[in-house]
């Protein structure tokens, strides 16, 4: 279950939607608008295995990190994040739920930075 957060553009969102990408909104279907991050977090670990990506930097905290969900920030400009999403989860090291649960990542035009638990230490790995 892909999860967008509140930040990302509409259009953005519209663009996945015509790709056939299925998610769902914090502020529509998860969450309340504005809610406070550490409630957000509680909510994701309610859900069955959510990815969730933000253009918020504050998301990219190995402290976070929890085995029922994923966290990704989208350090690209906020036109280009419905392209880098599709490319995250058709990533080979990330194209199943099972692959993202458990990781923290950054997003960004010359490939992924992540760390994904039990691991500490940040990886990373280019675009194919």
């Amino acid at each position: 279950m892909l999860i967008l957060d509140e930040n990302l553009p509409e259009d953005q969102k519209q663009l996945l939607h015509k790709w056939g990408v299925r998610f769902r909104s914090v502020g529509v279907d998860v969450e309340t608008y504005g809610a406070l991050d550490e409630n957000l977090l509680v909510s994701l670990r309610r859900l069955s295995h959510p990815t969730f990506f933000s253009l918020d930097k504050h998301f990219f905290r190995a402290d976070w990190a929890h085995s029922a969900y994923s966290l990704i920030w989208l350090d690209v400009s906020d036109n280009q994040s419905a392209d880098y999403i599709r490319r995250f989860v058709k990533h080979p090291n990330f194209d199943t739920q099972i692959k993202r649960m458990g990781v923290v990542a950054r997003l960004h035009s010359d490939g992924i930075v992540y760390r994904r638990l039990p691991i500490k230490a940040f990886r990373s790995v280019p675009w194919i």
